[in-house]
């Protein structure tokens, strides 16, 4: 199974995402695979049998969100020269977001830019963080400011590396799927309602429907100038929460599910979504075990906190919310008072 990226109006080469295809990637040069401790320890020996490179080195680094900083990229690098890489060499980032996203942001500065792969390890990555050339790392002042567009050459979706995933984690990336139904397509969403994603059928029609959504969306607009921005529908408040926990105390899909329904909450009351549909899209993000009430400490500082998303400009905050579920709008004249208004219920 295949999904492929067509760039019409950009210079990035097309490349296709393969969903259970994987027997076997073949590089001309030499090859770096860049993982964390928790993934080598249980596939690292089976992605390098898979691997025929002139010569084949491998990176590991620290597992979790709070090593998603610059001094892990510089680690990186310093192994890469260390192995002496040249600019005909191929990075293979093989993991979760994490790894694919600091993995994409290296090979994009290692010598001005050398081609990677994405080798996705969890169903968060899979169905959104290892398709569209996003990459980069946090800092102090938030999630992903530091980093560049920089497309794969290919993308590799197996459901082989998942049976291995903590069900927390799964969960986590089912986050994703239900946010990309509920922006783009209303029959995936009421077949999300009562799909049974740990029967290998529905799951990978699930990654299939959430990667094609995903690249039809990266194809008209890969530098989110216009409706790439969709794609963060309750991101915007999950960034703040990731910030406000130091990034340790929820998994980002967690963290998303939280802001699907702040955002819901928004809709709700700008009368663009209805009470029963955000009940709805709150309830399905339940039957993943994910949570959905997060309380705010403090409103002033939360609030503030939206101005460092890379989304808002000219001092004005850009919200994506439902317009019912299947529909979608972006909004940045949204009163200070009906945000505060809106979070309430989360206080």
């Amino acid at each position: 199974m295949r999904v492929d990226i067509r760039f019409a109006a950009s210079k990035s080469s097309d490349y296709s995402v393969f969903i259970d295809e994987l027997k076997e990637i073949k590089l001309d040069g030499k090859a770096a695979i860049i993982t964390n401790e928790t993934v080598a320890k249980i596939h690292l020996e089976n992605i390098k049998n898979r691997v025929r490179a002139k010569e084949l080195y491998e990176v590991i680094i620290k597992d979790g969100e709070e090593y998603k900083n610059l001094q892990t990229i510089e680690y990186i690098l310093n192994e890469l020269f260390k192995f002496k890489l040249d600019r005909k060499s191929t990075l293979i980032a093989f993991g979760g977001g994490v790894v694919g996203d600091m993995t994409g942001f290296a090979a994009s500065i290692y010598q001005r830019g050398v081609d990677f792969i994405q080798v996705p390890t969890t169903l968060l990555a899979q169905v959104d963080a290892s398709v569209g050339g996003k990459t980069g790392v946090n800092n102090n002042f938030g999630k992903n400011l530091i980093g560049s567009f920089y497309q794969p050459r290919a993308v590799y979706c197996e459901n082989e590396f998942l049976k291995t995933l903590p069900k927390r984690e799964f969960n986590a990336g089912v986050a994703e799927i239900i946010k990309m139904a509920v922006m783009f397509d209303k029959e995936f969403f009421y077949w999300l309602e009562n799909a049974n994603l740990s029967d290998d059928t529905n799951l990978k029609e699930a990654i299939r429907k959430s990667v094609k959504i995903k690249a039809d969306v990266v194809a008209q607009d890969e530098k989110e100038s216009g409706v790439r921005a969709v794609l963060n529908y309750g991101h915007t408040f999950a960034h703040v929460i990731e910030q406000k926990t130091n990034y340790r105390e929820y998994l980002h899909g967690e963290a998303v599910a939280f802001g699907i329904v702040m955002a819901n909450e928004l809709a709700v009351n700008l009368g663009l979504l209805k009470r029963d549909e955000a009940d709805k899209i709150e309830k399905t993000l339940q039957k993943f075990s994910l949570p959905t009430r997060y309380r705010i400490q403090n409103m002033d500082s939360f609030y503030d906190s939206f101005f460092l998303d890379k989304k808002s400009s000219n001092s004005k905050i850009t919200f994506i919310l439902p317009n019912h579920i299947g529909r979608f709008a972006i909004r940045d004249d949204i009163e200070k008072e009906i945000v505060k208004n809106s979070l309430k219920v989360f206080s």
